[in-house]
């Protein structure tokens, strides 16, 4: 079993979800600061690719999740269907 590193991108520090298929951050990303919520991105029908983070918002150390995502208009459908 392989122990997910974290690394820090501009804004965040991440830590990966070991349930991502994708262990990449795509270009449109939105910040939950919910860090104990529970994310169901399968059960949201998206049509690309996404991954999610633990994340630490390095401008105000705030915890939360990152969720990137590889085409936009999945980010329009998360925004819509997520409630914490």
């Amino acid at each position: 079993m392989s122990i997910s590193k974290s690394f820090t991108s501009g804004d965040y520090q991440l830590y990966p979800s070991p349930r991502n298929a994708h262990r990449i951050l795509f270009e449109h990303q939105v910040f939950v600061p919910y860090p104990y919520a529970l994310i169901d991105l399968p059960a949201m029908g998206l049509k690309g690719r996404y991954s999610l983070f633990a994340a630490s918002r390095e401008a105000d150390r705030k915890q939360g999740q990152l969720v990137s995502f590889e085409n936009e208009a999945d980010m329009a459908t998360f925004n819509a269907k997520f409630e914490p």
